[in-house]
């Protein structure tokens, strides 16, 4: 347990796992449809690749084009076997010239510093787990106001990031709005207590309802090399530059996109009852016969369990059904189509 964890224990958190924190609040998602939350994002981590040859040694692992990420752009992307099967997926930002980090699940920074350490050998780039940095999670109407006056941090737009000194601001998207807050860890519980002064505190899983509903679905240590980055969105995301040099995994990365060859997708959809699903569990139909699995589940503000899948293209969604719960399909709010990061980066 860190001294972080601990003051907000003091403060009425409870944690539930390694994963999860809440303030004894069942009703939290609904608690907080019309006001500001405040949450630690106990889920989340970040990986820190620093060093002269930071941006040429990521150049050549990510699918994200480096000379985009220019301390502003903050893009999504995904680290991939030689098979083109996600190791990881993450939000890349720089912090300094030299200094990149990485918003990864909690889960996957160890894994993904253990794989890119074999080939950093190579370069003068150094990886670490940022263990002493928070992650705070700030959603509502009124967090724009609330960075302005608790931060002077002027909020970003949506996949763009503020920076000052170690404090860094991102915005992600979500039908409010919604921006992580990253900070050392000595700094967080003043930080919190000013924003608990505005905003309700609740427990993280209030801010993995919010991905669902953006469509965003962070892979966590059991789906490591599962899934193609376009199985879960991650083109209409712009996760994926299609005009960067080879990096690990590329050739059929690019080969599943033009070819069409993509058989599994990312969906949205609610079940008809209050059972959260595990990860992994499978979507099936009448007859048993499995179609696809829950990579992300929480309850909504009417108590129902909503669901990120991937789930095969051509199943017939009637008849599915995940923990014997009927599975309803809901509208993502980004179309499946390419976007390219570079037309998104200039898209202000």
């Amino acid at each position: 347990m860190t001294d972080w964890t601990a003051h907000l224990q003091t403060l009425g958190a409870r944690r539930l796992s390694e994963r999860q924190i809440d303030f004894g609040d069942p009703d939290q998602a609904r608690q907080v449809q019309e006001s500001t939350a405040l949450m630690p994002l106990a889920h989340l981590g970040i990986l820190e690749i620093d060093g002269v040859d930071a941006k040429r040694f990521l150049q050549g692992q990510t699918s994200a084009q480096l000379e985009l990420v220019n301390g502003d752009f903050a893009p999504l992307t995904a680290f991939c076997s030689v098979k083109g099967r996600m190791l990881a997926n993450a939000q890349l930002l720089r912090v300094t010239e030299e200094r990149y980090w990485l918003l990864l699940d909690q889960g996957l920074v160890e894994p993904l510093k253990a794989h890119l350490s074999k080939f950093a050998v190579f370069y003068k780039a150094d990886i670490r787990p940022r263990e002493d940095l928070a992650l705070l999670g700030l959603l509502g109407r009124d967090a724009p106001a609330l960075l302005k006056a608790r931060l002077d941090m002027l909020p970003p737009t949506v996949w763009h990031q503020t920076i000052q000194d170690e404090r860094v601001v991102l915005h992600h998207p979500g039908p409010r709005p919604r921006f992580v807050l990253c900070l050392p860890q000595a700094d967080a519980g003043t930080l919190w207590e000013s924003l608990a002064r505005s905003a309700t505190p609740v427990g993280n899983a209030v801010w993995q309802l919010q991905d669902i509903k953006a469509g965003l679905a962070w892979l966590n240590a059991s789906q490591q090399d599962t899934y193609l980055p376009q199985m879960i969105n991650w083109e209409a995301l712009a996760g994926i530059s299609f005009k960067k040099g080879c990096y690990t995994g590329q050739e059929v990365v690019a080969r599943a996109h033009f070819r069409g060859q993509v058989k599994k997708r990312l969906i949205r959809a609610q079940l008809d009852g209050d059972k959260v699903p595990e990860i992994g569990s499978p979507v099936s139909d009448h007859s048993g016969k499995q179609h696809g699995e829950v990579v992300s589940a929480a309850l909504d503000a009417y108590g129902q369990a909503e669901i990120l899948a991937v789930l095969n293209t051509r199943a017939n969604e009637e008849s599915l059904e995940v923990t014997g719960q009927h599975l309803k399909r809901l509208k993502l709010p980004y179309a499946i189509e390419r976007l390219d990061p570079e037309e998104f980066a200039e898209q202000r």
